[in-house]
């Protein structure tokens, strides 16, 4: 019979490091999580806390424990007390190991207990309604339409198949409210019924938010009258009041309704006709 040592204290040593920067790890998620809501560092705090549970648990495995090979008679199952004392002394001899192996184990419950709490906050993200933000009015009666640097938008700003990204008077830079103008012919609209009076001399905007997944849409095939989505090719008619053409997107582009003022700029006569983004709002708890 030959037996192997097990490595000892420095594997314990650095099994229980391991476990509480695991722990650490976990309560650092737990924060952002609960406070910041950051994805990029949650996800390196709990990718960060699940290597230092394995390496842990790894160093345990085969850190702490006596490996030996051994051979002798099969006997029936069950044994003596003398025999079980003789294995607790050879491999719990007195003042060595247990302890050890005891801290490890309250540090193995501990950090499957940070787990189970992450779990269990997970469950929070499940069917949680979206924020109130999203269903707050953007564009406003009136308000005129502001390029980036700024400057109103006049009536002649833009020759027919150009485009340019507006939004409205106080809110330039703002990603909810970024908008793109565009002027067509007005003899080749084809709006609904209901939105024929939101081109005034062939001028449409549309939110530039992508409705598949968030994606600025500033791509503009003038031949093709289609705006298009550069992450998954997503594409949208102008000319039917942003109706999807291919692509995964499945709704169409929130229109702004515009109308000429006196002034001689452009105005938007009214918010969005639905709110802009992915289509959250196709749930029960829909606002729209």
């Amino acid at each position: 019979m030959s037996a192997e040592k097990p490595t000892g204290k420095i594997s314990m040593f650095v099994a229980a490091c391991a476990f509480v920067f695991a722990i650490a790890s976990g309560v650092a998620f737990l924060h952002i999580f609960w406070t910041g809501y950051q994805t990029m560092l949650m996800g390196w705090t709990f990718g960060l806390s699940l290597a230092l549970f394995a390496v842990a648990f790894i160093l345990w495995a085969h850190g702490t424990s006596i490996r030996k090979n051994a051979t002798g008679p099969r006997e029936l199952p069950g044994s003596s007390q003398e025999d079980l004392e003789a294995v607790r002394e050879e491999f719990y001899p007195a003042g060595q190991g247990a302890p050890r192996r005891n801290f490890l184990f309250a540090m193995g419950a501990a950090a499957v207990a940070f787990f189970g709490a992450i779990f269990v906050s997970l469950l929070r993200s499940f069917a949680s309604p979206p924020d109130d933000s999203l269903f707050g009015t953007i564009w406003k009666q009136g308000d005129r339409l502001i390029t980036s640097d700024g400057t109103p938008v006049s009536n002649d700003a833009l020759m027919l198949g150009a485009t340019m990204v507006v939004f409205p008077e106080g809110q330039v830079g703002s990603v909810h409210a970024q908008t793109v103008l565009i002027r067509v012919d007005p003899q080749k609209l084809q709006l609904p019924a209901d939105k024929a009076g939101w081109a005034p001399n062939g001028y449409v905007a549309y939110s530039r938010v992508c409705t598949h997944a968030g994606c600025p849409v500033g791509q503009y095939e003038a031949k093709a009258n289609l705006l298009l989505c550069p992450c998954h090719q997503s594409t949208f008619s102008v000319l039917e009041g942003g109706r999807p053409t291919g692509g995964p997107a499945a709704r169409a582009l929130p229109q702004l309704p515009l109308y000429s003022g006196q002034d001689g700029f452009l105005h938007a006569s009214g918010d969005f006709d639905k709110p802009p983004g992915p289509g959250f709002w196709r749930y029960p708890w829909s606002r729209s």
